[in-house]
C-alpha cells in the first residue's frame, strides 16, 4: 500500500527519487523519505510527515549529489504519522524501506532484545534491526536469515553502509517492479515511477533476490543461483499517467471510461461475438463448469455483484459474489466444477490474491480479470483476461469498474453462446448492445455540468440514500461508495423493495435519495419507492432513460439518460455516480484524487 523506488545510476538520485515519489503517492500519503549514498559514500537520510512536497522542500536545502538511492511514500499501518515513523528506517549498517506487514514483529522484537532501541513504533524498524543482526558483510546471505525469520508480507528495498552503489530487493505478496535502463537500474512498487525511464520492465519474483548497481541488475534465488527475469513490455505510454489538462486524475479517468471500453472489447471481437482465443481462454472452462464465484473488493467487488444480477438468469447457474477478505476465512462451496473469476485492477490487492489461492487448492478453475501485465493474480491464475485500461491513478475508481463490467459482459455472452443459451443472432445483438453502451456514456460525460449543479443540496447533508431494483441497485452499491469515499458522505445503496423493512425510518425531510430506476420490468414497482420517499420529505434525484414516463414533481432533479438496452443502462450509470461524488468532493473544498485513510493498491490485510 505503501510507494517504493529505487535508483542507481549515472543520474543524479535525489531527483529520480523524488520525482518517483510523486508518482507513486497515490499508493500512501500520510509521509514520504529518502535515504541516499551522497559523494563520500555515506548514507544520507530524509523524512517527513505529509505529501511528498513536504518532502522536496527539505530535499532542495541538500547540496550533496548522490547516484544511489532508495525512496517510500507511506500509509501508515503500525503507528501513527510521525518524522520517525516515516521510512526509510536505519539499523547499523543496514537502511530499509517495507511496504507490507511484518507479522511477528513482537516476538521479533523479544527473541532480539530490541526493547528500548527502536525509535519508531512501526513493524519495519525490527526488520532493519533484525537484518543488521545478520549483516556481517554479505547481503545475500543477510537476507535470507531475515526471510527465514519474518512471518507476513513485504517487499523491502536495502542499502547498506559499506555498500555504496547498491540495492538489494525482495518481496513476497507486495509488488516490486524493476528494470535496467540507459539511465541506469530502477525499482519500484508500481510501473508509473518506471514508464518515465523505459517500457520495459520485470516483475521481482517472490523467493528471489533482486541486486542493482548503475552497471546492472542481478537477480537469483535464496541459493543464490541466477534467474533469468521475465522480460514485460508495458501497453501505455507516460501521458496516461499525466492529468493532460484536466484538473485532478479523477475526472480524466471518467472521460477515459469510453476508449478503455473499446481497448478491452474491440480486439476480443471475432465475426460479431466474443472472441478469447487470444487471451488463451478455452470455451471448455465456460461449459464445464457448474457453478461460477466471483471474488473482489470494493469496486471490483461491486462490479461482480452487477455481473451476478445479468448472468445468473441469464446462464442458469448458480453465480455468487464474496468480499474477497471474508471468502478466504470462510469454507466455501467451490470444487473443481466452480469457475473462480477473481477480479483486481493492480493484480496485487493482497485478500484477492488469497481468495485466489484458496480458490485453486479447492481444486476449481481460475479466471482472473486485472489491468496489471505480471501482476502476481495475472501469473498465478489459470487463465487471465486483461483489461487493458492503462493506469488509474486517482484513489477513487472509475475506469477500472467499466472495463472490470465489460469484461464480465463479454464473458457472459461468451457462456451463455457456449451453453446454448443464446443463439448466434442472440449473442451478437448482446454485444452490439454492449457496444451501444460507449456513445451512451460519452453523452453523459458530455453533458457533466448537469452533475456539478445538482450537488449543492447533496454537500449539505451528513447522509445520503441510493437504492434501486434489480441490476439497479447492483449499480447503487459502486454509487454510495464513491460518494462516501471521495466527499466523506455517509451514504448507503439499499434495494428499494426493502425500504418499508426498517430502512425508510431514516428517511427525513431534504435528504437526498438517489434513486435509480432504468429497469423497464421493475420501473412500476421502482417508481413507487420513489413515490413513498418523496412523500415523506426526501429531495429525490431520479435517474430513468430518456423517455421513461415520471409524474412532474416526483422527482427535485431528474436526469435522463439515452434509451439503451436494460442490461447496459449500468455504463452510463455509472458515469452519472462517478460524477456526483466527483462534484461533491470539489463542494467541499476536499482531496479528491487523495482521499483521508485510503491508498490505490491494498497490499496489507
Amino acid at each position: 500500500m505503501c510507494g517504493i523506488i529505487g535508483y542507481s545510476g549515472p543520474l543524479e538520485a535525489k531527483k529520480i527519487l523524488l520525482e518517483g515519489l510523486s508518482q507513486l503517492e497515490y499508493r500512501g500519503y500520510d509521509s514520504a523519505g529518502i535515504a541516499y549514498f551522497d559523494t563520500a559514500s555515506d548514507i544520507r537520510l530524509i523524512k517527513r510527515t505529509g505529501k511528498v512536497s513536504v518532502l522536496k522542500e527539505a530535499c532542495a536545502q541538500e547540496k550533496t549529489t548522490s547516484h544511489c538511492g532508495i525512496g517510500h511514500t507511506r500509509w501508515a499501518t503500525h503507528g501513527g504519522v510521525t518524522d520517525a515513523n516515516a521510512h526509510p528506517h536505519r539499523a547499523g549498517k543496514v537502511t530499509l524501506i517495507h511496504n507490507g506487514i511484518i507479522e511477528n514483529y513482537h516476538s521479533l522484537t523479544k527473541e532480539f532484545s530490541l526493547e528500548g532501541k527502536l525509535i519508531s513504533q512501526t513493524d519495519s524498524e525490527v526488520a532493519a534491526h533484525v537484518l543488521n543482526h545478520f549483516y556481517s558483510g554479505d547481503p545475500g546471505t543477510a537476507i535470507k536469515s531475515l526471510l527465514e525469520r519474518v512471518e507476513g508480507t513485504y517487499g523491502f528495498c536495502i542499502m547498506f553502509d559499506d555498500r555504496p552503489g547498491e540495492i538489494y530487493g525482495v518481496r513476497k505478496v507486495s509488488p516490486l517492479v524493476a528494470a535496467y535502463t540507459r539511465s541506469g537500474a530502477l525499482i519500484a512498487s508500481d510501473l508509473t515511477a518506471l514508464i518515465p525511464y523505459t517500457r520495459k520492465y520485470f516483475v521481482v519474483p517472490e523467493g528471489c533476490i533482486v541486486k542493482l548497481t548503475g552497471y546492472k541488475i542481478s537477480l537469483f534465488d535464496t541459493g543464490f543461483s541466477p534467474v533469468t527475469p521475465e522480460i514485460t513490455e508495458v501497453n501505455w505510454n507516460m501521458d496516461s499517467a499525466m492529468k493532460n489538462g484536466f484538473p485532478h486524475f479523477m475526472l480524466k479517468e471518467i472521460h477515459e471510461q469510453p476508449e478503455a471500453l473499446k481497448n478491452t472489447i474491440l480486439p476480443r471481437m471475432s465475426k460479431g461475438l466474443p472472441d478469447f482465443t487470444d487471451d488463451a481462454v478455452p470455451d471448455s472452462l465456460f461449459t464445464d463448469c457448474r457453478s461460477i464465484h466471483m471474488a473482489a473488493c470494493g469496486t471490483a467487488m461491486h462490479a461482480g455483484m452487477a455481473a451476478r444480477a445479468l448472468m445468473e438468469p441469464l446462464l442458469r447457474i448458480p453465480v455468487s459474489v464474496s468480499i474477497a477478505s471474508e471468502f478466504r476465512y470462510e469454507d466455501p462451496l467451490i470444487d473443481e466444477h466452480t469457475l473462480a473469476v477473481i477480479i483486481s485492477q493492480s493484480g496485487e490487492t493482497i485478500d484477492t490474491l488469497a481468495a485466489l489461492r484458496l480458490a485453486k487448492s479447492y481444486g476449481a478453475k481460475t479466471l482472473a480479470i486485472v489491468n496489471v501485465k505480471g501482476s502476481t493474480i495475472a501469473r498465478e491464475s489459470d487463465f487471465v483476461l486483461y483489461t487493458h485500461a492503462g493506469p488509474e491513478i486517482a484513489v477513487a475508481s472509475t475506469k477500472a469498474y467499466s472495463v472490470q463490467l465489460a469484461a464480465l459482459y463479454m464473458i457472459a455472452c461468451r457462456m451463455a453462446f457456449v451453453r446454448e443459451k443464446f443463439t448466434r443472432h442472440q449473442a451478437s445483438s448482446f454485444l452490439t448492445g454492449l457496444l451501444d453502451a460507449i456513445p451512451a456514456m460519452e453523452a453523459m460525460i458530455r453533458r457533466k455540468e448537469e452533475e456539478k449543479n445538482l450537488v449543492t443540496h447533496l454537500i449539505q447533508h451528513r447522509d445520503a440514500f441510493f437504492m434501486g431494483r434489480g441490476l439497479d441497485y447492483a449499480f447503487s452499491l459502486e454509487g454510495a461508495l464513491k460518494l462516501k469515499e471521495i466527499s466523506y458522505i455517509h451514504a448507503e445503496a439499499y434495494a428499494a423493495g426493502e425500504l418499508k423493512h426498517g430502512t425508510i425510518a431514516l428517511i427525513a425531510p431534504e435528504v437526498p435519495v438517489i434513486a435509480i430506476a432504468t429497469q423497464e420490468h421493475v420501473f412500476s414497482k421502482m417508481i413507487s419507492n420513489v413515490r413513498e420517499v418523496k412523500a415523506r420529505g426526501a429531495f429525490v434525484i431520479l435517474l430513468t432513460k430518456e423517455h421513461a414516463q415520471v409524474d412532474p414533481g416526483l422527482a427535485d432533479i431528474h436526469i435522463r439518460i439515452p434509451d439503451i438496452d436494460d442490461r447496459f443502462t449500468v455504463f452510463p450509470i455509472a458515469v452519472i455516480l462517478q460524477l456526483i461524488a466527483y462534484y461533491a468532493s470539489i463542494g467541499k473544498n476536499l482531496d479528491v484524487d487523495q482521499p483521508r485513510n485510503l491508498a490505490k493498491s491494498v497490499t496489507v490485510e
